[in-house]
């Protein structure tokens, strides 16, 4: 049986590896050993970022609801709950943009929120 060199499959990997380094500080874009340890450590942060992010923009949603409550006499928690008892199912995401956008709707929102408690 004839004998397989893995020569272009080690230089394609490296290759990926290296142009996913691209930009990298010194050596860690050069060499290979270095640049697959970086490469695997940015994978790793960018994993834990995504996972953030989604943590970061509910808060900052939950924020701007609770300031807009405040300004309205109410808080928060009262509100979420008057909610949720009138049936108004809309997400977090969609109240703050509504709080920021359009403070008349968010009041009447706030209303409707206290007729149910």
């Amino acid at each position: 049986m004839a004998r397989v060199k893995g020569a272009i499959m080690t230089r394609k990997r490296r290759k990926k590896v290296l142009k996913l380094a691209k930009g990298y500080w010194g050596s860690k874009s050069k060499h290979f050993k270095m640049a697959k340890q970086a490469v695997m450590k940015s994978g790793n942060y960018a994993f834990i970022g995504r996972k953030a992010r989604k943590r970061d923009f509910r808060r900052l949603w939950i924020t701007r609801i609770s300031a807009a409550c405040r300004a309205n006499d109410v808080s928060y928690s009262v509100f979420m709950n008057g909610l949720k008892k009138a049936g108004i199912t809309l997400n977090r995401k969609m109240l703050a943009e509504i709080a920021v956008a359009d403070e008349a709707a968010f009041k009447s929102l706030i209303e409707k929120a206290k007729a149910a408690l």
